[in-house]
């Protein structure tokens, strides 16, 4: 296993919420010289900088020689992925047991869920013993709920027809109990913010943003280990893959990596990609709108998000001509009605830059008679005006609880992408 893919599974493993994975890019970032974003006069040509918002969400880029209007290259990627979260008030105790209540977030995959060994992790908002409120994260790492499948003897038609009520089939159990006051989710929370922040005060626990994960950590499987499994790969895998590539650019040239947080419920929200937190910084990277004018103008974006790999057993779901393979390299993704940004023109420029680089990219339409789903690359554009092209990397099960992709392919678009801050083409 190379170092880079022991790097993409250390990331997974570790990235387990959108907190998580923003903390685990500013821990890479700072450990190559990147500094948190300063007043905009003191930027120094070549150094690294980057700010993040909300805790889930960040900005990340490279000063280059020159002044940014002339042009920069974005690559665009997003921290949060399908899951179940914690509701405010999720303690049921029923028939014998603790349950948490939990919402959907996203357009998960919820069959999968079931009859896993689960985890918690998040945020914690809490007063400490000066009255100060505080966030934390917090991981447990170790199992501590499950949902059960309803036996097969019961629901006999099981196998054909199944459905999963997200108000009423998936809420985990946690522990043995018969009244409420055998279990105080807060005081679990509060034990697990002092253990892994070594506090000693009493610690008030006010709210939470906290969501159930698959406690089985990523790995590489298959008798040549040609796949890589995983939680979170959508759309882990592209920030893992721009954040490389981001530190290895050249010193020359503003380069950027941006990742969202809440593509998968619509991005409309502070840290999302129709809001001001991309265009806050160009705004304080340019001196005016003339200048700002120019960098839209002069500027390309690649919206990098997982693309649907052709499955072997339902390869009807995908247009004859247009269906990417595992292990075949990164993808175009194209959709005429603008549910992708990709352009003809900016089709054709990724072409170019793959052939100069000697990677191997492949184009993915959806069927014509399905819906298409969408990602960052419309919206960036349009908030920012700059020219966006969509790709990403073929998966299968998307939004399941595991999902896998090609362990050949991150190489590829890191490679792709390092091409691409290169300037060559």
């Amino acid at each position: 296993m190379t170092t880079s893919l022991d790097a993409l599974l250390a990331f997974l493993r570790a990235s387990v919420t959108p907190f998580h994975a923003t903390r685990e890019l500013v821990c890479a970032l700072e450990k190559q010289g990147f500094q948190p974003l300063p007043a905009i006069d003191t930027l120094c040509p070549g150094q690294g900088y980057y700010t993040t918002r909300n805790d889930s969400g960040l900005v990340a880029f490279r000063v280059g020689d020159g002044p940014a209007d002339a042009g920069i290259r974005l690559v665009g990627a997003h921290t949060d992925s399908p899951n179940l979260s914690v509701k405010p008030q999720p303690l049921k105790v029923r028939q014998g047991t603790a349950q948490l209540a939990v919402d959907v977030y996203g357009g998960a995959l919820l069959n999968p869920w079931f009859d896993r060994d689960l985890s918690l992790a998040g945020r914690v908002s809490y007063v400490d013993e000066q009255g100060q409120l505080r966030n934390a994260l917090v991981n447990f790492e170790r199992p501590i709920a499950i949902i059960p499948s309803l036996a097969i003897h019961l629901d006999r038609e099981a196998n054909a027809n199944r459905s999963v009520n997200p108000q009423r089939d998936i809420l985990p159990l946690l522990q043995l109990a018969q009244q409420e006051s055998d279990f105080d989710f807060h005081a679990l929370l509060a034990e697990q913010l002092k253990q892994e922040h070594n506090l000693d005060e009493t610690v008030r626990i006010l709210d939470y943003e906290l969501s159930l994960y698959d406690s089985q950590p990523a790995a590489l499987v298959g008798v040549r280990n040609d796949f890589i499994a995983s939680a979170r790969l959508d759309n882990l895998l592209s920030c893992f893959c721009g954040l490389q590539a981001l530190l290895q650019a050249p010193t020359t040239q503003w380069s950027f990596l941006v990742c969202n947080d809440h593509e998968e419920v619509g991005s409309v929200s502070t840290v999302g990609a129709q809001g001001p937190m991309l265009t806050d910084v160009l705004y304080a990277i340019t001196d005016g709108s003339q200048s700002l004018r120019k960098l839209r103008e002069n500027s390309w974006m690649l919206s990098v998000d997982n693309a649907h790999a052709v499955h072997p057993n339902f390869s009807d779901k995908h247009d004859d001509n247009h269906g990417p393979i595992l292990g075949a390299g990164p993808v175009i993704k194209i959709n005429r009605n603008q549910r992708y940004a990709t352009s003809g023109e900016g089709a054709a420029r990724l072409k170019l830059l793959a052939e100069q680089c000697g990677v191997t990219v492949q184009s993915f339409v959806m069927r014509s008679d399905m819906a298409c789903g969408s990602t960052i690359g419309p919206l960036t554009a349009a908030e920012t005006g700059i020219a966006t092209t969509d790709i990403g990397l073929p998966t299968l099960a998307m939004h399941s609880i595991r999902e896998l992709a090609a362990t050949h392919d991150p190489e590829q678009l890191i490679e792709l992408l390092g091409a691409f801050f290169d300037r060559k083409a």
